[in-house]
């Protein structure tokens, strides 16, 4: 193997959401920073892709909260200065029986936390939506101003963009096979499959449904990251309806608990569809899929006839997309140090199962902040630990099981 005659301050590898955005927070700050991709820069075989994430502060874990309202200061920021929009801003509108504990939760989270919120009923629900929402008399809504859709593909480029803007190296097409201490130069020697050497002071991993396989590599340490396929669907909306459904005229992001849990977006990206999708999907080696979609059928048609008054064709989607979860056993992130003979010289952040996109510019803060000050102010990372898994396989502890791992 030949060294690529570089030395860098970060090595960041993976260039999804996570590692553009901790490439662009490091290079901001003046670091000298190489990002790697495996792939193609903005490729579909991950989780980074596609047209449209949520975002949404109503989590039943407090922790998470305050993570998504910086993470939406810092995406208004990262689009100031690119000059065009990714974010569009709109409520969250959450629903569920009234006795489902996640749901719950994420009321009492709203309180604790000071988040404006609105609790209702079924009368004020369709009084609020304008009769476009309808739920079940022992149902209850939860109604926030702090929600939106972000262009995921749209993106991941800005940061790339604005990262290189600021002084950083970009290779794609780069499959990193081993990261070892580097005993001559000092620091962190990263090998990729095609012979070449990356030096670097610390490193970066932020690798997704790829987590595992390279973190068992380095250390023989197995991460339980299990990769899901899961597939996004688009709806067609009946004709003379589609304004309702509309991002301009204020219809939510939205998030159905219970079984199964459902999620969506305003119509956006698709003239007169909608899209709405279950969470979930089946497990997958992410370099072998099957890229088989997950439909639910007659449940997910149930349900739609049953929200949204009929103004919602409810036989078939009309468009699916795959993408891919990278699922923990209690649905929290992993960001930790690597820790063993890398000690704080290696950071990893995986395991975002779902509903970590919304988190990206947050994320990308804390992972510059730890690779470079060794901590991160402002965020209580113990729920985030690696070894919590050796404590306990399930994780952290949550009182309402009835959703972990549930989330959009």
């Amino acid at each position: 193997m030949e060294y690529s005659g570089e030395h860098f301050d970060v090595i960041v590898i993976g260039a999804g959401i996570m590692g553009s955005c901790a490439a662009y927070q490091m290079a901001k700050r003046g670091k000298k920073v190489i990002l790697l991709e495996q792939f193609d820069f903005l490729h579909q075989r991950g989780s980074s892709h596609g047209e449209s994430r949520t975002i949404r502060c109503t989590y039943p874990e407090d922790y998470y909260s305050d993570m998504v309202i910086e993470s939406s200061k810092l995406w208004e920021e990262a689009e100031s200065e690119i000059g065009y929009r990714v974010y569009f801003k709109t409520r969250q509108f959450d629903m569920g029986p009234s006795d489902d504990k996640s749901l719950r939760s994420a009321i009492e989270t709203c309180k604790s936390n000071s988040i404006p919120h609105r609790v209702l009923d079924r009368k004020q629900v369709l009084e609020e939506f304008s009769g476009v929402f309808e739920i079940p008399e022992n149902w209850v809504g939860l109604s926030t101003r702090l929600g939106g859709v972000i262009k995921p593909t749209k993106a991941v480029s800005m940061f790339q963009t604005l990262a290189i803007q600021n002084g950083a190296v970009l290779r794609d097409y780069i499959e990193v096979n081993d990261i070892k201490r580097d005993h001559e130069r000092g620091g962190i020697r990263v090998c990729s499959k095609n012979g070449t050497m990356f030096s670097g002071n610390k490193c970066v991993v932020t690798v997704g449904a790829w987590m595992k396989k390279l973190v068992k590599t380095v250390t023989d340490r197995v991460l339980p990251v299990q990769p899901l396929h899961t597939t996004i669907c688009y709806w067609r909306i009946k004709e003379g309806y589609q304004e309702n459904f509309s991002v301009d005229n204020g219809f939510p992001t939205f998030a159905s608990y219970g079984e199964p849990y459902i999620y969506g977006t305003p119509s956006l990206e698709y003239p007169g569809l909608i899209k709405i999708a279950v969470h979930g999907g089946y497990p997958c080696d992410p370099d072998n899929r099957t890229w088989v979609p997950t439909l639910l059928g007659n449940s997910m048609s149930s349900w739609i006839e049953g929200r949204f008054a009929g103004q919602i064709e409810s036989v078939d989607p009309v468009i699916t997309q795959s993408c891919m979860y990278s699922m923990t056993p209690d649905g929290d992130f992993l960001i930790d140090f690597l820790g063993g003979e890398f000690g704080k010289d290696v950071v990893v952040a995986g395991g975002f199962s779902g509903h970590g996109f919304k988190m990206g510019p947050v994320v990308g803060r804390i992972l510059a902040d730890m690779v470079l000050n060794g901590e991160a102010k402002g965020v209580e990372l113990k729920y985030f630990r690696l070894d919590r898994f050796e404590e306990n396989p399930r994780g952290n502890v949550k009182e309402y099981e009835d959703q972990v791992n549930s989330y959009a």
